[in-house]
């Protein structure tokens, strides 16, 4: 048969397949999706406009409701909306968070409360399974269901994008074990306090360097041209060191296979990847796909615990730190809210960790800002000290004393003046309220130089007035006086 309207077998499947995936094109839908905060069990801040949104398809129409709260919306022609709760005081009793567009999510169980995003690597991702209390803390975590644990999952990003994995957890012997140690242990502090729903959303990533948090527009500064020119430098290795990395990790995997079989000792660390696409030293990647997914969630602010892996560059870490806290500030638009960090501790193995605490102390220029000294609660030979208690704690007390304007002590004495007096320095302090006194003597921890900044351990007495008179014998003219400089300083 010759007639143009004759079709094979195979022409009459491909036809019949084309004409059913056009069908299913002009009937396919995408479900109202609320943005990775909204989940079971979240936490709402008080206080403040709660922004809620999320996707759909273009032009639906959107309605959430909250608390007697009803507000509707559409989604513009990508697909996105946005609507804003009024804000609201604190709220133990939970309640039904409902977005409703051609489907329903529902979230049960959401309460009102203060909200904290807390990030950084290894330390502040350290989990209370992990620490020193933890055989106490975990059973006793069924006292707080008003505290509540977002984890948001690892992910890297070329550009800022929307989605992220995560859901809120209530805390419980069960879920408590894998909650963030510092954001826990500050989070129950703040609760005994102030008696109100505490939320903590983890975005943690060990092992990673301040760039890759940084937002995207932060990172354009000229200041920062050296983070670019390194990882484009790193791209364009990376073929040929990502091929040594495969020859050299299997050579270690073999040795450790056959030191198992041998059943002798194998400590030899497995070598690192190169980085390259997809690592998580991207400048951006990980604010991109880890905190750009939570922009502008309702925050009272953020907890920082960063700096190990940035060690090497000091000087540079002086000017991204401050940069980093001006651009997360500016992306999620409330204002300057509250930044606290824990300093680094103490580490034995590193050379460079009293410049990295002395770069973080410049960040405290910035408004609403605040340190948590940690040199005395660590570990010198573990980077990953197991005392997370003890610094969840003191950034709590920094917060009641300065977010929420409790009457407590939040930190100890700081530096003010040193004047000379003859062959010595006299040392006086901020003290604030706690007063300034020694547990042992003579004082351990000073140094003093002369005109060459050639430190030398000092001689140091803690006189009645509260001043520190500092000196050494071979250092006639000091003209310089520093404490605990070194990375693991023994103190006191």
């Amino acid at each position: 048969m010759n007639s143009p309207f004759f079709l094979t077998n195979g022409w009459v499947r491909l036809l019949l397949v084309f004409s059913f995936w056009a069908v299913v094109a002009t009937t396919v839908r995408a479900d109202v999706a609320p943005a990775p905060p909204f989940t079971p069990n979240a936490v709402l801040q008080r206080d403040k406009p709660i922004p809620v949104w999320g996707t759909a398809d273009a032009g639906e129409s959107v309605t959430v409701r909250f608390a007697g709260q009803s507000v509707e919306t559409n989604a513009d022609a990508q697909g996105r909306w946005r609507v804003e709760l009024t804000a609201m005081a604190a709220r133990s009793e939970p309640d039904v968070l409902v977005i409703e567009g051609k489907n329903t999510v529902t979230c049960e169980n959401v309460v009102v409360g203060e909200v904290w995003l807390v990030s950084g690597q290894s330390n502040m991702e350290w989990v209370v399974r992990e620490t020193k209390d933890a055989a106490l803390d975990l059973p006793a975590a069924e006292a707080f269901p008003l505290i509540r644990h977002l984890k948001i999952a690892r992910q890297v990003a070329d550009a800022p994008i929307l989605s992220a994995q995560g859901r809120w957890e209530v805390a419980s012997p069960a879920t408590t074990a894998e909650f963030s140690a510092v954001g826990y242990y500050f989070a129950t502090a703040i609760h005994r306090v102030l008696r109100v729903p505490v939320g903590i959303v983890n975005c943690t990533w060990g092992g990673t360097r301040i760039e890759a948090w940084m937002d995207p527009a932060a990172l354009q500064s000229p200041d920062f041209a050296s983070v670019h020119t390194d990882w484009q430098t790193s791209l364009a290795a990376y073929l040929g060191a990502n091929a040594k990395y495969e020859a050299d990790r299997a050579a270690w995997t073999a040795e450790k296979d056959a030191a198992a079989s041998e059943q002798r000792p194998f400590i030899t660390r497995a070598p690192r990847a190169p980085w390259g696409p997809g690592h998580h030293a991207t400048p951006s990647g990980l604010y991109n796909g880890m905190v750009a997914p939570l922009v502008p969630y309702a925050l009272r602010g953020v907890l920082w615990y960063q700096g190990e892996n940035n060690a090497g560059q000091p000087t540079l870490y002086e000017r991204l730190f401050p940069a980093m806290i001006i651009g997360w500030r500016a992306q999620f638009g409330q204002g300057d809210f509250p930044f606290y960090w824990a300093q680094l501790s103490s580490y034995q193995a590193e050379s460079n960790w009293a410049w990295i605490r002395e770069a973080q102390s410049h960040a405290l220029s910035l408004p609403a800002t605040g340190q948590a000294v940690t040199l005395d609660i660590g570990d010198a030979g573990d980077v990953h000290p197991r005392n997370k208690r003890d610094v969840g704690g003191r950034l709590a007390r920094i917060a009641l004393a300065r977010t929420y304007d409790q009457a407590i002590v939040d930190r100890g004495p700081s530096f003010a003046k040193a004047e000379r007096e003859g062959a010595a320095l006299r040392v006086s302090f901020d003290v604030g309220v706690a007063g300034l006194r020694a547990t042992i003597a003579p004082l351990s921890g000073f140094e003093v130089a002369g005109a060459d900044q050639l430190f030398k351990p000092a001689d140091a007495k803690l006189e009645a007035n509260g001043t520190v008179l500092v000196s050494h014998p071979q250092i006639m003219e000091p003209v310089a006086v520093r404490y605990a400089w070194s990375s693991a300083p023994v103190v006191g």
